[in-house]
């Protein structure tokens, strides 16, 4: 057996625009699991979801490092020894990017930018441009994707198979099938899931969205380790063996990657 570690998410409602209010609620949320070797935020949780159009989307951006979100999260990561995932909006020159960002004790960082954009999305971001990519941590090995990128297993697949052994799960769920799927994700890949939803309502756009909660930790077998309620912030934390992740075996003699045909998967591509 491999060494235990803490990981979880921090479910909470954002406040459209008011990126200092939500990175003190990040603050506040991060100290009620100091203990915990990875912690997860939810999607756009420094700004908020519904925003209007580029120019409101450009006025809460902040590049992938040296942004306010970096710094509060790099100051918690060395003050707590953890490692901390969030969903921001990310500004890189002109371009804008649904994104998260991983930040470890040891200073080190990676982003992702979302590849699947949902409904109003597509208007405000540009899809991700970087493939997904597996970064140790103080948990162990991490993938990262967002949101609506479940829907998509090859997402979560070609992290597995680049040797995550937990996937980090930012999102703004208002679909009901997400909490569910992601018994599939976990299952299918052996590997542990974190969904890190949020609460709350935004009524903007001529649309009302009602997040739907419901944050949770799942096992590489498909068991929920700590889920939150769907509508009440909740910091829930889970201990998991990261090396579980590592036996892929699924019965005696049927292992998840070595029984692979790739040969017949070429439809997919």
């Amino acid at each position: 057996m491999g060494s235990q570690r803490t990981v979880g998410f921090a479910q909470f409602e954002p406040r459209i625009g008011e990126v200092m209010y939500n990175l003190a609620q990040v603050r506040r949320l991060a100290m009620q699991a100091p203990q915990a070797d990875l912690l997860i935020f939810p999607e756009l949780a420094t700004s908020g979801y519904e925003l209007i159009d580029k120019d409101e989307v450009r006025a809460v951006a902040e590049p992938a490092r040296g942004g306010p979100t970096f710094e509060t999260l790099h100051d918690l990561a060395i003050a707590n020894k953890s490692s901390y995932v969030i969903g921001y909006p990310e500004l890189d020159g002109d371009a804008l990017f649904n994104s998260c960002m991983l930040v470890n004790p040891d200073g080190s960082s990676a982003n992702y930018r979302k590849i699947h954009l949902f409904s109003r999305e597509k208007e405000l971001f540009s899809p991700g441009n970087l493939p997904p990519s597996v970064q140790k941590t103080a948990a162990g090995l991490v993938g990262m994707m967002i949101c609506f990128d479940w829907i998509f297993p090859e997402t979560a697949r070609l992290l597995a198979l680049q040797g995550a052994q937990i996937i980090a799960h930012p999102s703004n769920l208002v679909l009901q099938w997400c909490q569910r799927a992601m018994f599939a994700r976990s299952v299918e890949n052996r590997i542990f899931t974190i969904t890190a939803n949020r609460i709350g309502s935004e009524e903007r756009v001529g649309r009302r969205l009602t997040f739907t909660g419901a944050s949770q930790v799942t096992s590489p077998t498909g068991e929920t380790l700590v889920q939150a309620p769907e509508a009440a912030e909740l910091v829930g934390t889970a201990v998991i063996d990261p090396d579980d992740a590592d036996r892929k075996w699924v019965t005696e003699l049927n292992h998840l990657f070595e029984d692979r045909h790739p040969e017949y998967y070429t439809g997919l591509v």
